[in-house]
């Protein structure tokens, strides 16, 4: 809201109108009023030209509606018609906004009138001079002045604006702001105390206080002593969509409802998961829900709408703006007659509706009699409960008299309205054809609890009226029924038997559990172990002199042999009846059959016997693999020296004994002088991988007597992993060393490449062919030959050192580089390094040999 000094009648061009430049046609403004308001300069209020105050509002407007073209029959009349009733409502706005901002400026005149002890005249000339002094307008000023008599909540919330903002730079234009709240506040509490009605108090609640904060609607709600809520007054809403909403029974939850019921206010940054009044138009938009109350009773609430999800926290300033506004409306609740809610027309009167009164009150089941509801246009809306019998009872506890006369779905919103009762109703209202529905869920509210209950409807038509009636489920004869059904699934039988009189009772499940027809009579609890297998006789002797001598409860498991050759296992649980005087009078008890519960225990008996001695043979082949592994490559080995090299070797076993692998080494001086050095890895775990990597390990050990190259030994051993094992694949890197010349000659089968150190810098040597060992009958492996230099250390090692789960494998060896490049004493320290570093997680084995070329001696 803006404030500005003007002079003359009325602010050019008229509002709801704006000239646009070269344009004669006038164009809707957007949002703004401005309305001339008349103070007073001289020694009378009446007579020749005065000063006005012009005030801005910002109010939500409707669209301008442009005439036809000209030519049309009739179009240019339709549209100046149309333009003279937007100027009027704009008038009849501006002309309402000046009244309430003229009633400000008098009750700042009276409060100078009762300070300065002059009269209206010299009042309203010292506003007038005052105003001009500070620069600002007689109703800012009036404002104040009011503001500073009063010193109530609006006065705090101006206040508040001024000692937030006193810091800022912008301190002219907070404090403008803080006088455009008060102006705003003062002048919508001005026009609710002028206001007749709730209605005319929400419009100016909206228009002056609620529309510049960017809210759209306001609902002003009375709390009836039932919990139900009426819609007093309301404005930014349609007329359809207030109507639908005038009245809110007890118990259906809504923003309003929640406030009222929490007795705290509600914010919601979207109205989309509760249902509320306008939530059609503006279904995300905020809400927020304030009680208003007087003297610590709550009259209603105030609920105001946003037509975007709100920004929470709210501002504090705001929010004080809103609970003065609340408190307005408390006080206009309070003073003010609540509008009763229009009551739409019932059908007219039917003769058949007082028989059916009678036949009601004749029946033994609840009833109620229905009237139609119809709207104006004479569609059917709702019924109308026009009778309740005696056998009638409100789950709500509500009397029969409060019932009487109320509609139906605002008597029973969830009961009919949130079932497809309501549906079966209007069908045999417009058929005639009745209806009857068995076990129908029904949903009500007690003391906001939902409560449901299932019961059977009959709904006829009789005139126009209905008689509905239902028979709510008994809940004796349901327990019963589950009772049944749970004896039934669970194979259990009931039995009492009766020592006096030796009657015995048995129920049906029982008679089903020993095979016996009815007509054959129940078994006496003596005559047990003639029905029961031989071995069961001492069992059952034992169970009867406890429940009958000792007179304690007991329980005994045996196998019934039936009539019809069938065996069943049983057990029966009885206890002893006793009366006053502890003489017993009767047994109790029960007969369960545990046939297929006794049948499962043997199963998992003999599973977990046949579990346990497959575990057992898994450890002993477990164990057996890792002392093969062991006994071929000890963990540990020292190192050897021999040629002019240092050979050291590391074996980490699995951690896990299920995961031993066939990971192996060799480092052996041949009888040409040339050192084999080799390491492969042989697919799978267990006792079958440990066997094909003996088999291989020694096969390579007898080849390599030949003096064939490294790419002919792994040729001739992928024919011996191919035809002379049972299906074994392997990868083996495999070198042979010259001392003479220090040239290392290497192939690689499906391997890992060795890793060359010299000088502190590590790198992979390059990748050559060769497929894995064991995959084809026959295949060629590519050499390729190293110089070594005194210095240098060769690292050869299976994949248990470097393979991760989550990690490629390039990423792998790019680590295994880094750690082996870092300077170490010795090669021993250098291969434990590098199996202490290691990332891998795979828990396999591992085998690392390094050789180290060592420096000549001198001479």
């Amino acid at each position: 809201m803006s404030v500005s000094e003007q002079t003359g009648g009325h602010a050019e061009p008229h509002s709801g109108e704006d000239v646009s430049p070269g344009s004669d046609t006038p164009q809707p403004t957007a949002a703004s009023t401005t309305v001339a308001v008349p103070t007073q300069k001289g020694a009378a209020s009446a007579g020749g030209p005065q000063p006005s105050t012009a005030v801005t509002e910002s109010t939500p407007r409707r669209p301008h509606t442009p005439a036809p073209a000209v030519g049309q029959d009739g179009g240019e009349a339709v549209g100046r018609l149309a333009a003279t009733v937007e100027r009027l409502r704009a008038e009849v706005q501006a002309a309402r906004a000046a009244v309430e901002g003229r009633a400000l400026v008098e009750l700042a005149k009276g409060v100078m009138i009762e300070r300065l002890h002059c009269g209206p005249a010299q009042a309203a000339r010292q506003l007038a001079e005052l105003a001009e002094q500070a620069g600002m307008s007689e109703l800012e000023l009036a404002a104040d002045i009011i503001n500073e008599a009063a010193r109530d909540q609006v006065a705090q919330i101006a206040a508040d604006f001024v000692r937030r903002t006193a810091s800022d730079t912008d301190a002219d234009t907070d404090a403008d702001s803080a006088t455009s709240v008060a102006v705003r506040l003062r002048t919508a509490e001005s026009a609710a105390l002028a206001a007749d009605d709730t209605q005319a108090v929400a419009e100016s609640l909206l228009q002056h206080a609620l529309a510049p904060l960017e809210a759209v609607a306001v609902a002003v709600w009375t709390a009836g002593r039932d919990g139900s809520l009426a819609l007093s007054g309301h404005a930014g809403y349609s007329r359809e969509e207030a109507e639908r909403w005038r009245y809110v029974p007890p118990g259906v939850a809504t923003v309003a409802r929640q406030a009222l019921s929490s007795r705290t206010t509600v914010h919601l940054e979207s109205v989309a998961s509760m249902p509320s009044i306008g939530q059609p138009s503006c279904p995300e938009g905020g809400r927020v829900a304030i009680c208003a109350g007087t003297g610590g009773r709550i009259h209603g609430v105030l609920e105001i709408c946003w037509p975007r999800p709100l920004q929470l926290p709210l501002p504090q300033a705001v929010e004080r703006q809103l609970e003065a506004l609340a408190e307005l409306c408390a006080h206009t609740l309070e003073s003010l007659p609540t509008p009763s809610p229009s009551v739409p027309r019932s059908g007219g009167h039917d003769p058949a509706a007082a028989e059916l009164v009678d036949l009601s009150d004749g029946l033994h089941d609840a009833a109620l009699v229905l009237t139609p509801h119809l709207n104006t246009d004479g569609t059917l809306a709702d019924f109308r409960i026009h009778h309740a019998n005696v056998h009638f009872k409100d789950p709500a506890g509500r009397p029969r008299s409060a019932l009487n006369g109320g509609l139906l779905l605002e008597t029973y919103p969830m009961a009919i309205g949130g079932s497809d009762l309501y549906n079966h109703m209007e069908r045999v209202y417009a058929t005639g054809e009745p209806l009857r529905v068995q076990r129908i869920a029904l949903t009500t509210l007690v003391d906001q609890v939902p409560l449901q209950v299932v019961a059977d409807i009959s709904v006829t038509r009789h005139g126009s009226s209905l008689l509905v009636i239902w028979r709510i489920e008994d809940e004796t004869a349901r327990l019963a029924s589950l009772l049944q059904h749970a004896q039934r699934l669970g194979r259990i039988g009931g039995f009492e038997e009766d020592l006096a009189t030796g009657e015995i009772t048995w129920n049906s499940q029982l008679y089903a559990l020993h095979g016996r027809p009815l007509t054959q009579g129940p078994v006496p609890l003596k005559d047990l172990a003639a029905h029961a297998h031989a071995d069961d006789a001492i069992a059952i002797g034992r169970f009867l002199r406890t429940v009958l001598f000792h007179q304690r409860s007991s329980t005994v498991a045996f196998r019934l042999q039936r009539a019809d050759g069938v065996t069943r296992h049983i057990r029966i649980v009885a206890e002893p009846v006793l009366d006053s005087e502890g003489h017993l009078l009767r047994i109790r008890g029960a007969y369960q059959d545990i046939s297929a519960q006794h049948w499962t225990e043997v199963a998992l008996a003999a599973t977990r016997d046949q579990l346990a001695q497959t575990a057992q043979e898994s450890a002993e082949r477990n164990r057996l693999a890792l002392q093969l592994q062991h006994a071929i490559m000890p963990p540990a080995h020292g190192p050897l020296q021999v040629s002019g090299l240092q050979v050291a070797v590391r074996y980490r076993p699995a951690e896990s004994e299920a995961l031993v692998g066939g990971d192996w080494y060799d480092a052996v001086v041949l009888p040409s002088e040339h050192i084999l050095l080799c390491v492969g890895d042989v697919a799978g775990h267990g006792i079958d991988a440990a066997t094909g990597m003996v088999v291989l390990r020694n096969a390579l050990r007898g080849l390599a007597m030949t003096g064939a190259s490294p790419g002919q030994l792994l040729s001739w051993l992928n024919n011996v992993a191919h035809h002379l094992t049972d299906q074994v694949t392997a990868t083996a890197v495999c070198a042979l060393y010259d001392p003479s010349t220090r040239t290392l000659r290497w192939a690689r089968a499906g391997h890992l490449p060795p890793v060359l150190v010299r000088t502190d810098r590590a790198s992979a040597l390059p990748l050559t062919g060769g497929l894995l060992l064991g995959a084809l009958p026959e295949a060629d492996y590519e050499e390729d030959e190293v110089q070594l230099e005194p210095g240098d250390t060769l690292l050869m090692y299976t994949d248990g050192l470097v393979e991760r789960r989550d990690t490629a494998m390039q990423e792998s060896l790019t680590q295994l580089l880094t750690n082996a490049q870092t300077p170490v004493d010795g090669l021993s320290q250098r291969l434990d390094r590098l199996l202490t570093y290691s990332k891998s997680d795979t828990d396999d084995d591992t085998c690392l040999i390094g050789i180290e070329v060592l420096e000549e001696p001198s001479a």
